[in-house]
């Protein structure tokens, strides 16, 4: 940690404005700025499985500003959706992503565990959610297992450069700011002092929070860096008086469960974004 510390330190500043995608204004615009961000967690996976494209287009649908995806990769070194390192919970299959072809993995059913009226539903790639979002709604990437050139260009084949922002560890994301210093990089807060050394570093124009670093002194720590905060409110944490209890200290995105209950109570309060 020490060397990456250095590294960051010497790294140079980027800065970047991105535009709007089709109804939905990207984070960061001026559209955004006084409006909050609804970031349906792994799509809407209350109601589809998660991961899939009908939970994404179930995002979409519910008026959500982002879906988030999970990205790894496989053995022959296809990206594909899946939170786990494993298929075992979410499909019919077993074994390690990395271990298996896409072939191998495209074959498995990723609908019937979670309900017989998803049967059929394939893991998707990531170039099939990024088709499906392009015009339509922004994609929070959380990069499980990557290489971070083959990310980069698979953004950029889309034109998706605008409507992204990548999460993952910072080592990570380091690279990806080598490699594209305009690319929307969102680290983990996580403590004040590791905050400013990566505002200090790349200067990310948001950073991401979770309930064990959505502290005072850690959202300090973005305010002072005019970076955006997008903080997660999952589980008992994500209704109403939480969602306005993160808003209350500077949340400017909440990644949720309840994507169409969230979009529902930001319009009543004038805070969604469309």
């Amino acid at each position: 940690m020490h060397k990456f510390i250095l590294t960051l330190l010497a790294a140079t500043t980027f800065s970047s404005t991105l535009v709007l995608a089709q109804g939905v204004p990207a984070p960061g615009s001026a559209e955004s700025l006084k409006k909050v961000m609804v970031i349906a967690h792994r799509g809407e996976h209350l109601k589809h499985p998660e991961n899939t494209m009908p939970a994404f287009q179930a995002a979409i649908d519910a008026g959500a500003d982002f879906f988030e995806l999970d990205v790894r990769t496989t053995s022959d070194g296809k990206f594909v959706l899946m939170h786990d390192s494993k298929v075992d919970r979410t499909t019919n299959g077993t074994g390690e992503v990395h271990d298996l072809t896409f072939d191998q993995i495209r074959a498995l059913d990723a609908g019937a565990k979670f309900s017989p009226a998803f049967a059929g539903t394939k893991v998707p790639t990531l170039d099939e959610a990024f088709d499906l979002a392009r015009g339509k709604i922004n994609v929070y990437v959380d990069t499980k297992h990557a290489d971070p050139q083959q990310l980069v260009d698979t953004i950029t084949h889309h034109d998706m450069q605008d409507h992204v922002v990548i999460y993952g560890n910072p080592f990570f994301l380091y690279e990806v700011h080598k490699i594209n210093p305009a690319l929307r990089v969102m680290p983990e807060a996580i403590t004040s002092d590791i905050c400013k050394f990566l505002v200090r570093g790349i200067q990310p124009k948001v950073l991401a929070y979770d309930v064990n670093d959505f502290k005072d002194d850690v959202i300090a720590c973005a305010k002072q860096a005019n970076a955006q905060i997008y903080v997660d409110r999952l589980g008992d944490a994500d209704n109403p008086e939480a969602w306005q209890k993160a808003i209350d200290q500077g949340a400017n995105g909440i990644q949720t469960n309840l994507p169409g209950e969230l979009a529902e109570y930001l319009r009543a309060h004038n805070l969604a974004t469309h």
